[in-house]
């Protein structure tokens, strides 16, 4: 009898694309997937957070470089995985949120928020494909939201994007499952970085957080490193066209 083996969740000799890299969830999921090995390039809009936390990262004995990026503008994005790929991995926590009821939601803020949460999601994803291909395969992780999955107040826009994310994941999914292509999303509850900071110093808003999140804690960056290390590796490499949600239960019921 063999026994069989666990597979691998190192990433030695992966290439590894973060948008919205440079802090928070982004971050992390930057560094998690520099500490299993893969070379890892982080963008976002501001140079100077991207400069910060690639010196950080290499400080600490990881491999990453990264480059300024606006995620919307769709020929930047083309000229900067170009220039920076091919990847093996896209891990796009590129996202925005503005959130406000339903009846007072600009169109302004409208197109704003779809435009970086669902056409630059959807751009990034079809372009580290094309890569990818070239590669024998690889996987696309979307950093989506437990608003993918249910509704919740003040964020119909938002709710909107992100279940978009989900749609489009599993319909990549099957196009391009056939390339050895994985496309999934992890889908977090509210996770305490600086963004989040104002939300859970409203008393109202962490009372209804708190009523929602069945375990006896607010999320962590930490908690998304180890999803998402799992959806990049070859531990996950029966898993596409579905979402891990790393929400303390939120979605439960």
């Amino acid at each position: 009898m063999t026994l069989p083996r666990t597979p691998s969740m190192r990433l030695d000799g992966k290439r590894a694309f973060v948008p919205g890299g440079s802090r928070g969830i982004g971050l992390g999921c930057a560094v998690a997937l520099a500490e299993a090995g893969a070379e890892v390039v982080i963008a976002a809009r501001s140079a100077d957070q991207v400069a910060q936390s690639v010196a950080e990262m290499t400080e600490a004995g990881l491999n990453a470089s990264g480059f300024a990026l606006d995620v919307t503008d769709l020929d930047a994005v083309t000229a900067g995985m170009d220039a920076h790929g091919p990847f093996d991995i896209l891990c796009n926590s590129a996202g925005l949120a503005r959130h406000s009821a339903a009846s007072d939601t600009s169109v302004a803020d409208f197109d704003a928020v779809t435009g970086i949460n669902i056409k630059a999601a959807y751009f990034l994803a079809q372009k580290a494909a094309a890569q990818m291909r070239s590669r024998g395969g690889g996987s696309i992780i979307q950093i989506s939201s437990q608003m993918g999955h249910v509704g919740g107040q003040d964020r119909a826009v938002y709710c909107a994007t992100k279940h978009a994310v989900e749609g489009f994941n599993k319909a990549m999914a099957i196009e391009w499952g056939p390339d050895n292509i994985r496309v999934n999303s992890i889908c977090p509850t509210f996770i305490k970085t600086p963004l989040t900071e104002p939300t859970f110093a409203d008393p109202e808003k962490r009372a209804w957080i708190d009523a929602k999140i069945k375990l006896p804690r607010i999320g962590l960056v930490e908690d998304i490193m180890g999803a998402t290390l799992f959806l990049a590796s070859d531990a996950s490499a029966m898993v596409t066209g579905t979402s891990i949600l790393v929400d303390g239960g939120w979605t439960a019921g």
